[in-house]
């Protein structure tokens, strides 16, 4: 479910169900057999893409349909959060023989309550609130799992071998182009950005070669159950001001930073400025779900590394003659300040953690 004020939608993505109207019919008979099997009688139904406010005698209600395919994992992953005491969770009600779901044609139905979702806030204290339940939800979902000696050196020997590779192909890249007797105005760009993206790469690599060297003699692993698309989209208010996740169809079992990486990417990809709100969230979520010493190498191995601006530089290579100019261009430039942005994350973090460190390193001395 999501923030669904009226004004947030085109009117073409938004429509009204009611009997009788010959091109919504169908439509309205299908969500009317659904909440039959609710035991809820709609009076009055508005659409929004994949959602739909159904208003009935039992209050106000959201259904929405998913593919089939994502259905199964994000039920048992809510009703696990739910059983470790995990409630700030939209909740999904059963139909009347206790299922969660109901199949219909080519989608996967399920309702929950309709939050009113008013904003009370400004745009930084919500951002703060859902890194503080996210990290409550990691931490009451958190799970040591055995990790096999061979799957970590494999994962270690494989992600170096291919960064290794990214470097060797920027070498000869920007080799190539500075033989050129007249750069394209990619090739130029390129030659301005490949230091700060070599520093990266590098930095990148150090950091996994660290995580590496801490654990390889570990035979444990944390995981906890992630949202999988973290955003204040999918972080709804009740009347009472408390804030509960929604849109669990992309939940798994798997490591922290496949909530926090995907968030901060997103985010960090705009004009260049200083994230010092992003740094305030982070920290927010570290204060209750702290990272362990060889979860932050590997977390900061994984936000420094400069892939997505590669992949422009790769992408440039590989179209050949088929290329736009001005598209690769432009999508370099965006790419670079990401690359920026994330910079100044990192090292913000990088002098965090070396503060926090200084006084034990005093104290040992």
């Amino acid at each position: 479910m999501h923030n669904l004020s009226k004004r947030a939608y085109p009117l073409h993505e938004r429509f009204n169900l009611k009997a009788g109207d010959s091109m919504t019919d169908n439509l309205y008979d299908e969500v009317k057999s659904i909440l039959k099997q609710y035991g809820v009688d709609s009076h009055f139904v508005e659409g929004y893409d994949k959602v739909y406010k159904i208003y009935s005698t039992k209050g106000i209600f959201a259904l929405k349909k998913i593919i089939p395919q994502n259905g199964v994992d994000f039920v048992r992953n809510v009703q696990t959060l739910y059983q470790r005491g995990y409630y700030h969770i939209v909740p999904i009600y059963p139909t009347l023989d206790g299922r969660y779901g109901v199949l219909e044609g080519a989608y996967l139905y399920y309702m929950m309550p309709w939050l009113s979702n008013e904003e009370k806030e400004d745009r930084f204290e919500k951002h703060q609130k859902l890194f503080r339940e996210l990290a409550r939800m990691h931490t009451l979902s958190s799970k040591d799992i055995v990790l096999g000696e061979e799957d970590r050196k494999d994962h270690y020997e494989n992600t170096l071998a291919e960064w290794d590779k990214q470097k060797e192909f920027l070498e000869e890249f920007i080799e190539r182009c500075e033989r050129e007797e007249y750069m394209s105005p990619f090739q130029l760009m390129f030659c301005t950005c490949y230091q700060d993206m070599y520093q990266a790469l590098n930095f990148a690599k150090k950091k996994l070669e660290d995580w590496y060297e801490k654990t390889k003699e570990d035979k444990k692993a944390r995981t906890v159950i992630v949202h999988g698309k973290i955003s204040t989209e999918h972080f709804l208010y009740d009347d009472r001001g408390y804030g509960y996740f929604t849109n669990f169809e992309n939940s798994k079992t798997a490591s922290p930073f496949h909530d926090l990486l995907p968030f901060l990417s997103r985010t960090l990809k705009t004009y260049p400025r200083h994230f010092e709100d992003c740094v305030e969230w982070l920290y927010t979520y570290f204060q209750y779900f702290p990272l362990r010493d060889e979860e932050m190498l590997l977390f900061m191995s994984y936000l420094s590394h400069p892939g997505p601006v590669y992949k422009v530089v790769e992408q440039y290579h590989l179209k050949g003659k088929k290329k736009s100019e001005l598209k690769m261009v432009k999508r370099l430039q965006k790419q670079y300040w990401h690359l920026k942005n994330t910079e100044y994350v990192v090292m913000r973090i990088e002098e965090l953690e070396r503060k926090k460190k200084e006084p034990e390193e005093g104290a040992s001395s």
